[in-house]
């Protein structure tokens, strides 16, 4: 999978809205890759811009958001210069989408399967047979039980959890290399929730599918991602394998995270927390945007912004500890 190049390549991605009191940046500098059959677990608090990085690959950011730097590349092709005709092929077709809320993504007007097969018609060179034969192969992929008589049947006759999977099955009509899944398990409890990233994983390790997995959820990202990025008003604070990251992150604010999580079997008398609220966009401090609720603030953290720097076998950070560490 390392060996591979990226399916998807951001760099120094900014995304602006411009208003009519100046121009508010959502995304600065952000930057990750996602090779073949690899989840990156995208993560922070709401509003840290998960979301965000998410719309702007896809091409969906609201007017009068734009691209206003960097690049996104889709295997080994520029598409954020495409323009919307050029999008809508990719959408689909190169990217497939999940969403938090499958009732959105679903038309309760039409049977599940009318709306697999006009996917996949609209992406694949197929017949109405072979699409409806494609449709019913992608709902028993997905554990759809008895998919042939299922796939008539209406979103509303459908439970949460199996309307996601139909939403999952929908995103990989077209084959796509890349998915990114945006809080796919927020609505779903916890047993159906394991369900969903097994589906995931699965779908990765056996098609070679790369997925941004979207998420506030630690837990999620432990059992399913194979690498995290940490988000925090707008910019990337600390990527690297999950496994390194969770057990010793480098940066406050991904320990603030995994502080607050209870761990079985321990007693502790609170948990950890993070004091204060995340910046609003408009009003992000000087310095690191973290400083103002870091446990470890420096008098560098409120004048000058740290950079990602590489920790050996970590991935990387945006801290000045790292300075300090490295010393």
């Amino acid at each position: 999978m390392t060996d591979q190049p990226p399916v998807l390549d951001v760099r120094g991605l900014r995304v602006d809205f411009p208003g009519r009191h100046g121009t508010v940046t959502a995304l600065s500098d952000v930057s990750l890759t996602i090779r073949p059959g690899e989840i990156l677990g995208v993560v922070g608090e709401s509003g840290a811009g998960k979301s965000m990085t998410g719309l702007a690959v896809q091409g969906l950011l609201e007017p009068p958001g734009h691209i206003a730097g960097g690049e996104v590349w889709l295997n080994g092709r520029r598409i954020d210069r495409l323009t919307e005709r050029e999008m809508q092929k990719v959408r689909g077709r190169e990217i497939g989408a999940i969403f938090q809320d499958p009732l959105t993504s679903l038309n309760p007007l039409f049977t599940v399967g009318q709306q697999l097969t006009e996917t996949i018609r609209l992406h694949l060179p197929l017949g109405r047979t072979e699409a409806r034969a494609r449709a019913i192969e992608l709902l028993a992929e997905v554990g759809i039980p008895a998919p042939a008589e299922r796939v008539d049947h209406y979103p509303h006759q459908f439970s949460g959890g199996m309307r996601q999977r139909v939403v999952i099955a929908l995103a990989l009509a077209a084959r796509p290399k890349l998915i990114i899944a945006d809080e796919p398990t927020t609505a779903l409890d916890v047993s159906i929730q394991a369900q969903i990233t097994a589906l995931l994983r699965r779908l990765c390790d056996d098609h070679g599918t790369a997925v941004m997995l979207v998420t506030h959820d630690m837990g999620v990202i432990a059992e399913t991602a194979d690498r995290v990025a940490v988000m925090y008003a707008g910019r990337l604070v600390e990527i690297g394998a999950v496994d390194q990251v969770l057990a010793r992150p480098g940066h406050p604010y991904t320990r603030g995270l995994m502080g607050s999580i209870p761990a079985l079997g321990a007693r502790v008398p609170r948990l950890m927390q993070i004091n204060g609220a995340m910046p609003r966009l408009d009003a992000i401090p000087p310095g690191c945007a973290f400083n103002p609720r870091c446990p470890d603030v420096m008098a560098r953290c409120r004048t000058d912004r740290p950079e990602m720097r590489g920790k050996p076998g970590q991935g990387a950070c945006a801290c000045w500890l790292m300075e300090r560490e490295e010393a």
